[in-house]
């Protein structure tokens, strides 16, 4: 088994006001910058381990916050493409779609986008990357985005989406997976806390 701590990236201005991001390239807000320099990540975790950034600048930049000093980026924890829907949100397309947006999200891991992508193919792209951790051996700290954290979960628990998550996940804070060295996620501590940075 080795150790995976997943983070989100901080808030950025389109996530204040709702706005699906997915491929956009959108960096943190001012805020979230200033927050997250004051955290870092708990104490046995950050040492030595691989920090790992979706290529998406709000996940760099929460890194970098954070104290990574070597980022290694990786394209297949880069987020769920939106497609189409990208800079609308999600109340203003279940108002528009009405039926067929519940009937879409009522598919659970295959939900899908207009010209974009669905948590299933998420997961079909997260599988090699969790294979490939698990064989190097070295824990990770990836930073990445909420549609991968939910589809990494989905794949640690069974979850097939279709109903609400049977854990909650808190997206400021870090969660912990272990990998088998098959490349099987298991979750291990949901809602790691981020520390101060000047905490002992």
């Amino acid at each position: 088994m080795i150790e995976l701590l997943f983070i989100r990236h901080g808030p950025t201005d389109w996530n204040e006001v709702g706005r699906i991001q997915g491929r956009r390239d959108i960096p943190l807000s001012s805020d979230a910058r200033a927050a997250l320099s004051a955290r870092r990540v708990p104490g046995g975790f950050g040492a030595g381990r691989r920090w790992m950034s979706s290529p998406l600048r709000r996940a760099r930049e929460t890194a970098r916050a954070l104290g990574a000093e070597e980022i290694e980026i990786e394209p297949r924890i880069s987020e769920m493409d939106w497609g189409e829907w990208e800079g609308t949100s999600l109340p203003a397309l279940r108002d528009a779609l009405g039926e067929a947006m519940r009937a879409n999200e009522a598919r659970g891991l295959d939900f899908v986008t207009p010209a974009g992508d669905s948590p299933r193919r998420v997961q079909a792209r997260l599988r090699p990357w969790l294979a490939e951790i698990a064989e190097e051996r070295r824990p990770v700290v990836a930073v990445s985005h909420k549609g991968v954290g939910r589809a990494l979960l989905a794949l640690a628990i069974g979850w097939d989406m279709k109903a609400k998550a049977p854990v909650r996940l808190r997206w400021e804070h870090a969660h912990r997976f272990e990998v088998s060295r098959s490349g099987e996620p298991r979750l291990v501590e949901p809602n790691v806390e981020l520390v101060p940075r000047d905490a002992g």
